[in-house]
């Protein structure tokens, strides 16, 4: 094998896969537990709701966020089912984080507001 500068370790058959960025095997890697998964602000603690629009990772398609609202899972589920009926489309709940498809975010800003929520546009 050629020792190049680019050249690495990418598999061993004692430990299997090994993790790119720091050589050690990907099952006891902590680099992807550093790196987090969405580019989405975690929650706040302040008792505000912010409705924000993204594109990373679904091809250039919009979707509307709702972050920091209190309440258990199910409470999440239920207002998450009244939000995508108000605007006619798609969502889901995902790590407390109201997913809602298209830019809604002024139908959104308002319906929570209805309901007693101190709501933030936030983002662009």
């Amino acid at each position: 094998m050629r020792e190049d500068s680019n050249s690495r370790l990418v598999y061993s058959t004692e430990t299997g896969r090994l993790c790119p960025s720091c050589g050690k095997p990907v099952k006891g890697c902590t680099c992807k537990k550093k790196k987090g998964g969405s580019a989405v602000p975690a929650a706040k603690p302040d008792g505000i709701v912010r409705v924000l629009r993204e594109t990373k990772g679904r091809k250039g398609k919009g979707m509307s966020l709702v972050t920091g609202v209190p309440g258990s899972e199910a409470d999440l589920k239920g207002l998450a089912k009244e939000l995508k009926q108000l605007c006619g489309t798609g969502g889901s709940v995902k790590n407390g984080i109201i997913e809602i498809q298209g830019d809604h975010r002024d139908k959104l800003v308002e319906a929570l507001k209805a309901r007693g929520f101190s709501v933030k546009k936030a983002g662009g």
